[in-house]
């Protein structure tokens, strides 16, 4: 027997109460950045960032709208659509500070296709699990290297296309959603500890390559990113390049201390010492500002709202809107992990944006079209007496 409820009913307003908590953090935030000495026009900013959540909102509800059984149709078309825009940004993107990374109309705006790519990433893999998983298979080493050769074999060119950008940090981004694709087709520990090993092996290599081929090192890691590394083993040392931000950062959370100074109090946040303050590094006003207490706060809800997203995987009775709540995810986890590790020190600065806090379009569009897919399965998942859905 089947319980009939609206999409109205269905629609999980737990979630998007702690989504609404992250666009308040995100507006406060945002308007202390933006009063800094460097912009001094905290309006500005954040007319632009309502705009850029009410574009993202529209985005969202759209994608709440169409019944994600669909995305299983044009999972290729967009495929093939996002590999398009890659390419259109390898040969005729337009560069912004030493990356091609964007695609301008001229007179009308300009645009990130990788940080879409994820999203079309996540459903072309989805998809594919889905037809994989859709049938029993047998369990052995040889299954789960076919298995593991289709998810690559999609997944491995965005990868590389981002990665020539250069855009370290959403490749990344991207190599963690064909990570946890990997682990939710239930592949066996031998093959998990078989990819761990492969990544540990490559690492070596391009440490072997850093001390004897130096110059085959820089083809694959440039030197911007290779300064970043520097930087991140040692920030006070390298104070006048690369450790610049993650020095004067470290020290503003650190003056925080438990409550921190204050809204628009911050003596690091409010020098205008630290570049991209308002959107890669916005987790230092937070830190600085609002200290322990507001930084755990901010944890507490991105938590709480991943939370809300596992219950939805597990309680969907469709594998595929599975997989695709399992893709969004990874990809927010890796995301708010990373921002906030390279803020504090804790692994490199790649210049990911923090999700849905962070001042920007392309990125904040993108996560709010991930949240309305997680939506839609939540809002289309079926629940029965007996039995599950076939």
């Amino acid at each position: 027997m089947q319980e009939r409820k609206s999409a109205f009913q269905q629609l999980d307003y737990t979630l998007l109460f702690y989504l609404f908590v992250l666009m308040c953090i995100s507006l406060l935030a945002i308007y202390s950045a933006a009063s800094t000495e460097q912009y001094n026009t905290p309006g500005f900013f954040i007319q632009r960032q309502i705009i850029w959540f009410a574009i993202g909102t529209i985005f969202m509800i759209g994608a709440m709208l169409v019944d994600y059984e669909m995305f299983k149709n044009f999972s290729v078309p967009f495929y093939i659509g996002g590999m398009l825009l890659l390419l259109v940004v390898h040969f005729a993107g337009t560069e912004i500070n030493g990356a091609q990374r964007w695609i301008r109309v001229e007179g009308l705006f300009q645009f990130q296709p990788s940080e879409f790519v994820k999203i079309i990433l996540i459903i072309s893999l989805a998809h594919l699990l889905y037809t994989i998983t859709k049938k029993p298979r047998e369990k052995s080493f040889r299954t789960d290297c076919i298995v593991v050769g289709k998810i690559l074999a999609v997944g491995l060119p965005p990868f590389a296309l981002i990665l020539v950008q250069p855009d370290l940090g959403t490749a990344l981004v991207v190599g963690a959603i064909i990570f946890i694709m990997i682990l939710m087709a239930g592949v066996t520990f031998r093959m998990i500890g078989l990819l761990t090993s492969l990544v540990i092996a490559s690492i070596g290599f391009l440490v072997w390559l850093h001390n004897n081929f130096f110059e085959l090192f820089n083809m694959v890691i440039k030197t911007h990113q290779l300064s970043r590394i520097y930087a991140w083993l040692d920030p006070s040392g390298n104070i006048g390049a690369e450790g610049y931000q993650l020095y004067h950062a470290l020290q503003g959370i650190g003056a925080g201390q438990l409550y921190g100074t204050g809204l628009t109090s911050g003596m690091k946040s409010q020098s205008g010492v630290i570049p991209e303050l308002h959107t890669d590094f916005i987790f230092t006003v937070i830190g600085e500002e609002f200290g322990f207490v507001g930084a755990t706060v901010l944890i507490v809800v991105y938590f709480l709202l991943l939370y809300r997203m596992v219950i939805i995987a597990f309680s969907c009775n469709n594998s595929f809107g599975t997989y695709l709540v399992a893709g969004v995810i990874g990809l927010l986890v890796f995301q708010i992990f990373q921002n906030i590790g390279m803020t504090i020190g804790l692994v490199p600065i790649t210049g990911l944006a923090l999700p849905f806090v962070s001042y920007g379009g392309s990125a904040l569009i993108t996560n709010m079209l991930a949240v309305g897919i997680v939506l839609n399965v939540n809002i289309r998942t079926r629940h029965y007496m007996f039995g599950e859905e076939e």
